[in-house]
């Protein structure tokens, strides 16, 4: 399915302007520029934040986000690791997509502002996402959450963290989520795919970004660890059921859509969508085409039958 003419003009600008070098200068211009591209933020019924303290002793920034009409009872939730490349976007950024994907999908939305490359590599996001991740069982019941329907996931580099640690979770031995939610997201630090070759550039992400944002978070990307490229994990029997949504003219699609097929032959519960005629980040693109809003509208839909 081609592009529509709006996201079409829309991919044709970003690639007339070549993105910055610094990274610090990407990281900036996308903490102004998403949410405007995003538009209005929906309302919910209240957003709370809460300090969670890693591992090393740095409070992370949580917030939850509880949907307008949530029935009385414990509520079911999913953490949410934001995408952006690791290395840019926060829960500022975040706010609009999070108050959506909590509307659409009927569940408390519990975003996770995990520590940026290059400054802070792998593992740190991973253990910042993790440590988010055991605080969140923990407090479940105090949270007002049901703690049998807590899921997991994220978009783009935050679809990498909740798969790395559904990964991580299976390998010591711990239970793993009620569901991991995957979209869009960078799995495979190798980069070789078919999607990659055909939509290396002109289509909003390009590989050129992409090798940038790996070399940030890993530095050397030639011979990734499986917890920081889940594409490369020999095993993946005992993982969370999964939906995985990727995106037409993606270079990320193939990995995703392989990730997924691995799923389902290693037994585990997966349903995985491609969205025709989207580009990567389009939850991003409310006021480009009203009809990016697909993905969080299917990641509700998966979302809510996962956790019902």
């Amino acid at each position: 399915m081609r592009l529509e003419p709006e996201l079409q003009q829309f991919v044709d600008a970003i690639a007339a302007h070549p993105l910055p070098d610094d990274l610090r200068e990407l990281r900036a211009i996308s903490e102004s520029a998403l949410p405007q591209l995003q538009g209005a933020p929906q309302p919910v019924a209240h957003v709370i934040e809460h300090a969670v303290i890693a591992r090393d002793g740095h409070a992370l920034e949580v917030r939850l986000y509880t949907p307008e009409g949530l029935p009385d009872g414990p509520a079911p939730a999913l953490l949410f690791a934001h995408g952006g490349g690791w290395f840019q976007c926060s829960l500022a950024v975040y706010d609009g997509p999070c108050r959506a994907l909590a509307n659409a999908s009927g569940c408390v939305i519990v975003a996770v502002g995990y520590r940026l490359a290059p400054e802070h590599p792998f593992p740190l996001p991973l253990h910042d996402v993790a440590d988010a991740w055991s605080w969140l069982l923990a407090n479940a019941v105090s949270l007002g959450l049901d703690p049998q329907r807590l899921a997991i996931g994220g978009d783009s580099a935050g679809g990498n963290l909740a798969a790395a640690c559904c990964l991580r979770l299976r390998d010591l031995g711990l239970p793993q989520p009620r569901h991991q939610l995957l979209l869009y997201p960078a799995l495979d630090a190798g980069m070789g795919s078919d999607s990659y070759r055909e939509y290396a550039s002109g289509y909003y992400l390009s590989a050129e970004l992409m090798q940038r944002c790996w070399q940030a978070y890993l530095g050397d990307p030639a011979a990734p660890p499986a917890l920081a490229s889940p594409a490369h994990a020999t095993d993946l029997h005992g993982l969370a059921p999964a939906s995985v949504l990727s995106c037409e003219h993606d270079p990320l699609r193939d990995e995703a859509e392989q990730y997924a097929l691995r799923l389902q032959a290693a037994g585990i519960d997966c349903t995985q969508e491609r969205l025709p005629g989207m580009v990567h980040a389009c939850i991003h693109l409310h006021t480009v085409s009203a009809s990016t809003d697909v993905a969080i509208q299917r990641a509700g839909a998966l979302l809510r039958q996962a956790l019902s």
